[in-house]
């Protein structure tokens, strides 16, 4: 955290947004140069700029200075559950998202540098901005100003519900610190973060709009936020409060501003960014026409990483570097899926099908390889540096994981089963597949073929305490790997306390 706060303590954001072109998004940028913090925020377009730079924070996979980790959050995530291994390779490819792989991080070994860096990052990117605007920015009007906090307030929110659930015990930032107070905070109790995380929460909701326009689409809704609201409470696991977060989720799925798509595999198709069915979604854009050496980029080179290597054969580009291939258990108990197709993707059975066609068995390699962010050939950007350019977007909270999250807190909060089984058929209808009881097991298996390599199966086995025994053949330690590490340059010098096991 300190590492991060100093870089940016006398400079602000890489871009502008380019708002007029109506096939552009939110954060389709370009980077307008560096200035000094002192004399920035005196206008409504570098307030803007201000809030860009947070937003950017969300979808950084850039290197962390500071620990040289690189800071994608889907590889690890779906490094550490059950549904993929590390792979790429060697067994040293990717070190840190090895160790958590085979649960053998440590401070210095593992991706949780990355993960604290860009979270504090953004933090402190939305508690400049919001300092700013307390202090008056000339010319800015009321309903600017109203929206500008609301976004600043969901983005802090969403970097510190991420904190606490990946390391619970935190330091709470709420306003710009001094270089001097950096190396004396200490971490605040969880419950005063998920506080914090519900207020802003709450005051984001009062401020901004239900629907977003398409040239705008990247930005926050009131229904991104309320569905955040709900999932926070959800993720404390609080059987009295269990009503609470189906009310938050209920008022999404009743909204009418979302609709489940037709087709599953849609979901995750580049060229249906913002769908119906998206109410969180970090965007990821070909616009900077990336190439190595540019700091950040925009592209998403997940996809890159997760497609097989040296790959020669049809739909896929030829130069994957085959992370994060799916563990045959888990392809198997899919196959009867409806969704199967769309989440894996089986190259050995391409590969096999036609003379001349390969790839190169990267480390852990299975045959079966991530489908929803796949590199596929009608995206490669050939005027720029391929892997560092595909287009795919992340969408983080969609209506199907509402709905699901709807029943579950509504069985476990002892609301109606009835509501609960409506949105659990909603569900499993979407993709052919007969209604089965709205029980909380039922609820979870939906969970995990629905939202498969998605980025939420980790979180769902720790916080159902499932994860020792699902997770017990990579080496899973209960009483310790449901919390990441503090990062070791975070406890050199500082006050903060490493988290128990480690």
């Amino acid at each position: 955290m300190k590492n991060n706060f100093l870089k940016y303590t006398l400079l602000i954001a890489w871009a502008m947004l380019i708002a007029s072109a109506c096939n552009k998004s939110f954060l389709d940028t370009q980077p307008k140069g560096q200035v000094l913090e002192s004399n920035y925020y005196q206008s409504t377009s570098e307030v803007y700029a201000g809030l860009v730079s947070i937003y950017v924070a969300t979808a950084t996979e850039t290197s962390n200075t500071a620990s040289n980790w690189y800071s994608n959050k889907l590889g690890p995530l779906n490094s550490a559950g059950d549904e993929c291994y590390t792979g790429g390779g060697s067994s040293t490819d990717m070190g840190s998202w090895q160790a958590w792989n085979t649960y053998t991080l440590s401070a210095a070994n593992g991706p949780q540098a990355g993960f604290w860096g860009v979270d504090y990052e953004g933090i402190y990117r939305a508690n400049l901005l919001l300092s700013k605007i307390s202090a008056g920015v000339p010319g800015l009007a009321d309903a600017d100003k109203t929206r500008f906090i609301a976004e600043a307030k969901f983005l802090r929110a969403y970097f510190y519900f991420e904190l606490v659930r990946l390391f619970q015990n935190v330091p709470l930032i709420t306003a710009p610190l001094s270089s001097g107070d950096w190396y004396t905070l200490t971490q605040a109790k969880p419950a005063d973060v998920y506080a914090q995380i519900e207020k802003d929460l709450n005051d984001a909701i009062a401020g901004l709009p239900a629907v977003i326009p398409a040239t705008e689409s990247g930005r926050v809704s009131k229904g991104a936020a309320m569905a955040e609201l709900g999932k926070a409470i959800l993720y404390q696991n609080n059987a009295s409060r269990m009503q609470e977060a189906a009310g938050w989720f209920e008022k999404v799925s009743s909204s009418g501003v979302y609709s489940l798509l037709p087709n599953y595999a849609d979901i995750f198709s580049p060229s249906n960014k913002f769908n119906s069915e998206s109410i969180l979604e970090i965007v990821h854009s070909t616009a900077k026409n990336s190439w190595w050496g540019m700091d950040p980029f925009p592209g998403n080179l997940y996809v890159e990483m997760t497609g097989p290597r040296s790959y020669s054969g049809p739909t896929y580009f030829s130069g994957g570097w085959s992370f994060n291939p799916i563990i045959t258990t888990f392809a198997t108990a899919m196959k009867s899926d409806p969704r199967y197709s769309a989440t894996c993707a089986n190259i050995d059975s391409i590969v096999n099908a036609a003379p001349g066609r390969s790839y190169v068995k990267g480390y852990q390699n299975t045959g079966f390889f991530i489908q929803k962010y796949a590199p596929l050939q009608q995206y490669v950007n050939t005027s720029a540096q391929a892997e560092l350019n595909f287009p795919n977007d992340y969408i983080e909270i969609r209506l199907a994981d509402v709905y699901l999250m709807e029943a579950e807190a509504l069985v476990r909060g002892g609301g109606s089963v009835a509501t609960a089984q409506t949105y659990l058929d909603k569900v499993r209808k979407r993709v052919g597949l007969a209604s089965v009881p709205a029980t909380i097991d039922n609820i979870y298996n939906e969970r995990k073929l629905e939202l498969a390599t998605e980025g939420h199966r980790w979180y769902d086995l720790v916080r159902t305490g499932k994860a020792a025994s699902a997770l017990a053949f990579k080496g899973f330690k209960a009483g310790t790997h449901e919390l990441m590490p503090i990062p070791l340059n975070e406890l050199n010098n500082t006050k903060l306390v490493q988290n128990p096991g480690y």
